[in-house]
């Protein structure tokens, strides 16, 4: 059976594992943002603080991913938790640095001018420092979401969602029939997802930065 023939046999369960791995990779990565945010506002005026939080989540990212999900079974057993969990864990590192990067960037003169028009601390830091802060933290985003893309295909060694079970599938089986088709089934679906993303981070970033920030 030639590559097309299977893909267009296996069709239907190739666009479940398809959108179930989009799925996963985007509600990680939602979660992600949100903690690695928090994180950033939490550190970013202190610049031991930031060390911290930068060497943390760097130090995370040194875990070989199979030891990460293996780690996690006795505590979440198999299927989505430890997926989950691994994959917002990698996710932070690019989402933190990136942020408070990004935070302690903004002018210290236009702080001064907003604190001096009558703005409190939360009124700057979401209508100035967020703001301004944008174009690096979504670089960030973009730069977590390529690797946890082929990270999510690595779940499938705890029962995980997606286009890895095809890939695992594939090499479990190297030289039955069709094994190699599994694979690349797999692994073309990933690669794909990842261009398709990343082609929507650039649409979202000509939408939402300004041109003169962007330029």
């Amino acid at each position: 059976m030639s590559f097309w023939d299977y893909v267009s046999s296996r069709r239907e369960q190739l666009w479940i594992e398809t959108w179930m791995h989009a799925s996963a990779v985007f509600q990680c990565m939602l979660i992600a943002t949100l903690i690695g945010v928090a994180v950033a506002i939490a550190t970013y005026r202190s610049p031991l603080a930031s060390r911290i939080a930068i060497g943390t989540t760097a130090t995370i990212l040194t875990v070989p991913s199979f030891a990460l999900l293996g780690l996690l079974i006795p505590m979440l057993g198999l299927g989505v938790a430890p997926t989950v969990v691994a994959l917002v864990l990698y996710a932070l590192l690019p989402i933190v640095r990136n942020a408070i990067v990004g935070l302690a960037g903004v002018d210290p003169q236009l702080v001064d001018a907003a604190r001096g028009i009558g703005m409190n601390r939360l009124m700057i830091l979401l209508r100035i420092e967020l703001p301004l802060a944008w174009p690096a933290l979504l670089t960030g985003i973009r730069v977590s979401t390529q690797m946890i893309m082929g990270i999510a295909a690595i779940a499938a060694y705890v029962s995980g969602p997606g286009l890895g079970n095809e890939i695992f599938t594939g090499l479990a089986r190297l030289g039955s029939k069709n094994a190699i088709n599994a694979a690349w089934a797999g692994t073309l679906g990933v690669v794909l997802l990842a261009l398709l993303f990343d082609a929507a981070y650039v649409l979202l970033g000509r939408l939402t930065v300004p041109r003169g920030i962007r330029d």
